[in-house]
């Protein structure tokens, strides 16, 4: 028996000003949690075509960022038999407003202020935003 091994999750967190573009997960990992586009590396993908790929499929190919840039990596555990390694992306809003292009991953989406930011929130978006506060790109989560 091959003993299991970490998957690689990018994600991306797109800010338009002082908000930042969240959609409320349905099913899978937190139910109902507030989590961004993302999903799994594939093969030979590079970072930033992979989190472009999940932004277009899960909130619409007409929106648009820019200013994409790396912003933490991470060892996820919380979900538990899963494990990921995850790298996480950030980007600013250019154009184009989200679709709900998956409506069997997503209930919605929306835009919310930094200030006043919905709850739960989706481990890797608390991560995200806890990287962006203390400037620690990498970040250790224990169970």
């Amino acid at each position: 028996m091959t003993a299991p091994v970490p998957e690689v999750g990018v994600g991306l967190v797109v800010f338009k000003g002082n908000q930042i573009l969240l959609g409320r997960r349905r099913g899978g990992d937190d139910d109902g949690a507030y989590g961004s586009q993302g999903g799994h590396l594939e093969h030979l993908e590079l970072f930033e075509d992979a989190v472009l790929r999940e932004l277009a499929e899960e909130a619409g190919p007409d929106l648009k960022v820019k200013n994409l840039r790396f912003q933490c990596i991470f060892n996820l555990t919380k979900y538990a038999p899963k494990h990921y390694v995850g790298i996480s992306m950030t980007a600013e809003w250019e154009s184009g407003e989200p679709q709900l292009t998956e409506p069997d991953k997503f209930y919605d989406w929306g835009w919310y202020d930094l200030d006043n930011l919905p709850s739960p929130l989706y481990e890797p978006v608390a991560l995200h935003l806890a990287s962006m506060k203390s400037d620690k790109v990498y970040i250790e989560v224990a169970k």
